[in-house]
């Protein structure tokens, strides 16, 4: 018998929730982003906040909704998630957080949930506070309401070349639309346009009070090799710094070394290894 039982949280628990989370503020990010805009309320949050310690020492959290995302979770606490989630459907499209309990938590699961499309066990994640002391290239930019049409083939193509899936499978494509509206609204979008097509694009997927996680980093097939990249990173990085947020993070699949060594060029740091599981 569990000792120390995994419980629900709600609204009552939000302050213990926002320290729990600013000691792990880049793995944590997406959760943070979340909680910041709708609360612990699950009618609101559109997903479960589970937590795992006593009332007076909250130790770990897990996110379960459309991902499922462990922060600061030790050993036991993967236990524990893993022993309640285990007599549940999964409804999550994957598991993502720090290596070690992602990882762990799909050991006890995967009789369960498996099998999974794709195990992305090594995510080096990456930070910067200070921008790039490298130029920056000036064409990229936030992109414009009016150029939703133009990023959105791009954003396909990167979705679809990342995750491994066409994000216009399930509903034709209007869920992921509004999210890219969404992105490009908030002045959360960059692209570099040639002759009207993107080359380059980039977004702040996730923006907390800590950090801005960037993520969609694509550059368009016949500019790959060009040494584009570096100089259109600095800009994003230069741009979110100054405007959005005093740090910038992201994480990148461990066998992407060309990436890799341009998150380098542009002040990344190591602070931690992600994991992905995709269903």
């Amino acid at each position: 018998m569990l000792t120390v039982p995994v419980r629900q949280l709600g609204e009552s628990e939000r302050r213990a929730v926002e320290r729990l989370l600013d000691r792990d503020p880049y793995a944590g990010a997406q959760v943070a982003e979340r909680i910041a805009a709708r609360g612990l309320a699950w009618w609101r949050a559109e997903g479960r906040i589970l937590g795992y310690g006593n009332r007076r020492n909250l130790e770990s959290i897990c996110w379960l909704g459309g991902n499922l995302t462990p922060v600061l979770a030790s050993e036991p606490a993967v236990d524990a998630y893993a022993d309640l989630l285990a007599g549940e459907e999964r409804l999550c499209s994957s598991i993502v957080g720090r290596a070690d309990a992602v990882l762990g938590l799909w050991d006890r699961l995967r009789g369960h949930w498996g099998p999974a499309r794709d195990v992305r066990a090594n995510q080096p994640l990456l930070a910067a506070d200070r921008p790039p002391e490298l130029p920056a290239d000036p064409q990229v930019r936030p992109v414009r309401t009016g150029e939703v049409d133009r990023l959105f083939p791009a954003a396909v193509a990167m979705y679809t070349e990342e995750v491994g899936v066409s994000p216009l499978a399930e509903d034709g494509g209007r869920g992921y639309r509004r999210r890219v509206t969404d992105l490009v609204r908030a002045g959360r979008a960059y692209a570099r346009f040639v002759d009207g097509r993107v080359v380059f694009k980039a977004e702040l997927a996730v923006v907390t009070r800590r950090t801005a996680q960037i993520q969609g980093v694509w550059v368009a097939p016949e500019w790959r090799g060009r040494g584009i990249a570096t100089a259109a990173m600095a800009a994003v990085v230069r741009d979110a710094l100054i405007r959005v947020a005093p740090t910038v993070s992201l994480y990148v699949n461990d066998f992407n070394v060309p990436a890799r060594r341009v998150y380098a060029r542009c002040g990344f740091r190591p602070v931690g290894t992600l994991a992905t599981v995709l269903f």
